[in-house]
C-alpha cells in the first residue's frame, strides 16, 4: 500500500521534469454530461501520456549500479515512451519489449526517444514474459507499467495537482488498465479529501479491475481486442488491487462505439486529441454511466498517442452515426438526363456528393432501370430526413439510407 507521503515525495522527484498539465473547465462538455467538467490534459505531456510520471519516479530511485546496467520495460506504447524518454535523458540504456500489434506511431516514437525496441508476442502478457527474460539475462532493472508502488506513487502526483487546480473538486473519473493511475490518484485524493468520489472506467472488452473487485482478488481474463489499447490489461495488479479496493468508490465500463464517440467529441468540440484509453473516462460521463449528478468533476484525458489510420476510421464512423455522412440507394430510370436531374435535386438541398456507384444487375433492378448508391455529406439527421421526403415526393420511391 502506498501512502500520501509516497506521492508527495514523488512530486518532488518529478518536479521540473514533467509538465504541469492544465485542467480547464469545459462549458460544452458540462452541458452534454450534466456535470461541471474539468479536463486534466495529460495528453499534453512530452511523450503524450501520463505514464512518464511513474516511469521517472522509478528511474530517479535507481542506484548508480542499477543505472549503469540499464532498464527494461514491457508496454503497448505509452509506458515505453515514458521510460525511453527519461532514461535517455539521464544517459541510461533502455530496452522496451512491445507486443507485435502495437500501433506503428508508438513503436516509432519509442525508438525516437532512444530506446532499443523489441517486438514480441501477441499481447502485453507475452511481451512482459520476454521483458522479464531479457532483464534476468542482461542483469537490468525491470520497470513495471503499473504493478509497482513507486510507479503508482508517480502517477498519484496528478491527484495532488487536481486538488490545487480544481478547488471545488467533488469527483475524479479515471481510466483503468492495471490500476496504477487510479491507485495513485485515489490515494492522493482520498488521503487529502476523503469526501471526493473516485470513479474508474474500463472497456467492457477487458474489465479486469472490475472483475477483481467483484471476486475479491485479481483474476486473469481471456484475451480481447479494443481501441483502448493503453488499458488492455487482462489482470489487475497485485499491488494496485488493494489500493483500488480501499479508495475507489465505483467502477463502470464503456463500449467500443462509446469510446470512439468520446474521441470524436474531444476532437471536434474541445480541439483535443485523445487515444482510446484517454477518452474512456469522458465516454462514461457522456453515456451517463456513473452515479454522479451535477458534480464538479475532473476527467482524465490520460493519453493522446493514437494511430492516424484508426483516427480516420473513427472520424468517418462518427460522421455516419451523426448522419453527416450518409449513403443512399436510389432506383431511377436508366436514360440520359436521369442522373443530372437527381444530382440537381440533391444540390438544391445543399447536400454534397462525394461518391457514386451504379449497378444494373443486382438488388432486383428492373430492365431499363438502374440503382445508384450515393455517398454524401449533410448537416445531420434533420437534413437527411428532409432529403428523403423530397426524393419520395419526386417519384424516387425506393430511396433509402444504407
Amino acid at each position: 500500500m502506498i501512502t500520501l507521503d509516497d506521492v508527495l515525495a514523488a512530486r518532488e522527484r518529478v518536479r521540473g521534469s514533467v509538465y504541469l498539465s492544465p485542467c480547464p473547465h469545459s462549458v460544452m462538455l458540462s452541458k452534454l454530461t450534466g456535470q461541471h467538467v474539468y479536463l486534466k490534459l495529460e495528453n499534453l505531456q512530452m511523450t503524450g501520456s501520463f505514464k512518464e510520471r511513474g516511469a521517472l519516479n522509478r528511474i530517479a530511485l535507481l542506484t548508480a549500479d542499477e543505472a549503469s546496467r540499464g532498464v527494461v520495460a514491457a508496454s503497448a506504447g505509452n509506458h515505453a515512451q515514458g521510460v525511453a524518454y527519461h532514461a535517455t535523458a539521464r544517459g541510461i540504456r533502455s530496452i522496451i519489449v512491445m507486443p507485435l500489434p502495437t500501433p506503428l506511431v508508438k513503436v516509432t516514437a519509442t525508438r525516437n526517444f532512444g530506446a532499443e525496441v523489441v517486438l514480441f508476442g501477441a499481447n502485453y502478457d507475452e511481451a512482459c514474459e520476454e521483458a522479464t527474460r531479457i532483464c534476468k539475462a542482461e542483469g537490468m532493472t525491470f520497470i513495471h507499467p503499473f504493478d509497482d508502488p513507486i510507479v503508482m506513487a508517480g502517477q498519484g502526483t496528478i491527484g495532488l495537482e487536481l486538488l490545487e487546480q480544481v478547488p471545488l473538486l467533488e469527483a475524479v473519473v479515471v481510466p483503468i488498465g492495471g490500476g496504477g493511475l487510479i491507485g495513485g490518484i485515489a490515494c492522493a485524493v482520498k488521503e487529502s479529501r476523503p469526501e471526493i468520489k473516485v470513479i474508474g472506467v474500463q472497456t467492457s472488452r477487458l474489465p479486469s479491475m472490475a472483475m477483481a473487485v467483484r471476486e475479491g482478488h485479481p483474476v486473469t481474463l481471456d484475451p480481447g481486442t479494443t481501441i483502448a489499447d493503453g488499458i488492455a490489461v487482462r489482470r489487475a495488479g497485485d499491488s494496485t488491487f488493494p489500493v483500488v479496493e480501499k479508495y475507489v468508490d465505483e467502477i463502470v465500463t464503456v463500449e467500443e462505439d462509446e469510446i470512439a464517440s468520446a474521441i470524436l467529441v474531444l476532437l471536434e468540440r474541445e480541439k483535443t486529441l485523445a487515444e482510446g484509453a484517454g477518452a474512456t473516462a469522458l465516454a462514461a460521463l457522456l453515456q451517463h454511466k456513473t452515479s454522479l449528478v451535477g458534480a464538479h468533476t475532473a476527467v482524465l484525458v490520460c493519453g493522446g498517442n493514437i494511430d492516424v489510420t484508426l483516427l480516420s476510421r473513427i472520424i468517418e464512423r462518427g460522421l455516419v452515426q451523426d448522419g453527416r455522412l450518409i449513403r443512399l440507394r436510389i432506383h431511377l430510370l436508366d436514360k440520359p438526363g436521369a442522373l443530372a436531374d437527381l444530382t440537381r435535386l440533391i444540390a438544391s438541398h445543399r447536400a454534397n456528393i462525394v461518391d457514386t456507384l451504379y449497378n444494373r444487375a443486382y438488388y432486383g433492378v428492373n430492365l431499363g432501370n438502374t440503382v445508384i448508391d450515393i455517398t454524401m455529406e449533410t448537416r445531420g439527421r434533420e437534413q437527411v430526413d428532409e432529403l428523403l421526403a423530397v426524393l419520395s415526393s419526386e417519384g424516387y420511391m425506393h430511396s433509402r439510407v444504407l
